[in-house]
């Protein structure tokens, strides 16, 4: 039971962990920052975290690896899925 705690506990850390990237790397492009959408996000992170950590509970550092890679390729596979806008020109070509 104690490693399976462990390995939540790590994999949550691991996801707070790409949870502050985010945000670091938002401040030096000086985006504005949605507060509420943060905590949201950080959130699932830790979440997702968690559940990655303990599926991948073979060695601690693995577990802290999987909540953070966990959380950035569920974000991947978010924005494959996400519908892209098509614009279409209305020239009509020679």
């Amino acid at each position: 039971m104690e490693t399976i705690v462990l390995a939540g506990l790590l994999g949550g850390i691991g996801g707070l962990t790409r949870g502050v990237v985010g945000l670091l790397k938002a401040l030096s492009l000086r985006r504005k920052i949605l507060w509420n959408y943060y905590a949201i996000t950080v959130l699932v992170a830790l979440i997702i975290g968690i559940f990655t950590g303990i599926i991948f509970n073979f060695d601690p550092r693995l577990s802290l690896l999987a909540g953070y890679a966990g959380t950035d390729i569920i974000e991947g596979i978010y924005k494959s899925f996400a519908v892209q806008k098509v614009y279409v020109s209305s020239k009509k070509s020679k």
